[in-house]
């Protein structure tokens, strides 16, 4: 489906937030014969975003991105330019017309870390991919949308659920979730917090070291991320049972010490937390980005004031060339069903 009005003539440039993930659980369950890696993972978005904004260029130019903020790496390979690439042969594919819709110019003011685990890229593709369509005024379809996403990477569908979801296969297969009962009277409950230290870490490196063996056997994180997954596709948590798992939840990624097994320097620096903040403390994706869950977002951001005066005392050394990124933030509930994409 397609509108029939100019997007060239469009006044107000069209802006998306990209919120950051949180891998609540993450376990890896074996390699899949593509070799691709099969996982079973509760994600959720967060408050932490990066804002996107696209505006379409007279006909007959190239696509251009400028970034501001955290460094992504070279413009060329940035994946926003790559979804907006992937959205225009989708578009011509559902019947735009012979010609390629105009070339878009992009502003992205990047605020997630990169290479964190926390999907700021795949975020950035997903809202690039979803700015454009609508700068073109052309509706894919929410299978469509899904399969373009799938092809620019393994996290990029999960944002375009909107709210938490189970993950499964190697990223595509995507089931919402609810999230907590008592989210619509506390949506400031749990806090979460957020620490990244400033060293990348490449995912592919990271499963590269949990092929070769840095992994725990048992299953324990597959139990975990079974067992949360079924209490909010059954509306059966609230904040306070959510925080009484949270050692569980904290222990529940397959992907730790392959993370560790990268980059040693992050296990004193999570032993560090686990002294400073008095909690459990988990890993985000791939890391190096911890997290930990509090009572209330307030609660979460005495917690990250705690940590930023650790760094500037010396009494919490983070590995990297910069202090680490501190953030308190929540998670991002479903969206009400009225606002939900058909």
């Amino acid at each position: 489906m397609t509108s029939s009005a100019d997007p060239s003539r469009r006044l107000m440039p069209v802006v998306r937030l990209a919120p950051a993930k949180v891998n609540l659980t993450l376990a890896v369950l074996g390699v899949r014969p593509d070799g691709f890696h099969e996982l079973h993972s509760v994600i959720a978005p967060t408050g932490v975003v990066d804002r996107l904004s696209v505006s379409p260029l007279p006909p007959g130019g190239h696509d251009t991105l400028h970034v501001a903020g955290f460094d992504a790496g070279p413009v060329a390979d940035n994946l926003v330019l790559r979804a907006v690439a992937a959205a225009r042969r989708a578009a011509r594919e559902a019947g735009f017309g012979p010609d390629a819709p105009p070339p878009l110019a992009a502003r992205l003011e990047k605020r997630i870390p990169v290479a964190a685990g926390l999907g700021g890229g795949s975020s950035d593709a997903a809202a690039a991919l979803d700015a454009a369509l609508e700068a073109w005024g052309v509706d894919l379809g929410v299978e469509t949308r899904l399969a373009v996403a799938a092809s620019l990477g393994s996290d990029v569908p999960f944002f375009l659920a909107g709210g938490p979801a189970l993950v499964e296969g190697r990223g595509e297969r995507l089931t919402p979730l609810a999230w907590l009962r008592d989210a619509p009277d506390w949506p400031d409950r749990p806090g979460l917090l957020l620490v990244t230290p400033a060293v990348a870490l490449s995912t592919p490196a990271v499963f590269r070291a949990w092929d070769a063996g840095a992994r725990v056997a048992g299953g324990a994180a597959r139990l975990a991320s079974t067992h949360l997954a079924d209490e909010l596709r059954r509306g059966a948590l609230n904040s306070d049972m959510l925080l009484t798992r949270a050692s569980v939840l904290a222990a529940a990624n397959d992907l730790a010490l392959a993370a560790a097994a990268v980059e040693p320097a992050l296990v004193p620096f999570k032993r560090a937390l686990l002294r400073l903040l008095g909690r459990p403390v988990g890993l985000s994706g791939s890391g190096p980005t911890h997290w930990a869950l509090y009572p209330s977002l307030a609660e979460a951001d005495e917690a990250a004031d705690r940590l930023r005066a650790a760094v500037a005392s010396g009494a919490l050394a983070a590995p990297g060339p910069r202090p680490p990124f501190i953030e308190a933030t929540a998670i991002t509930p479903p969206p009400p069903a009225s606002e939900k994409q058909p």
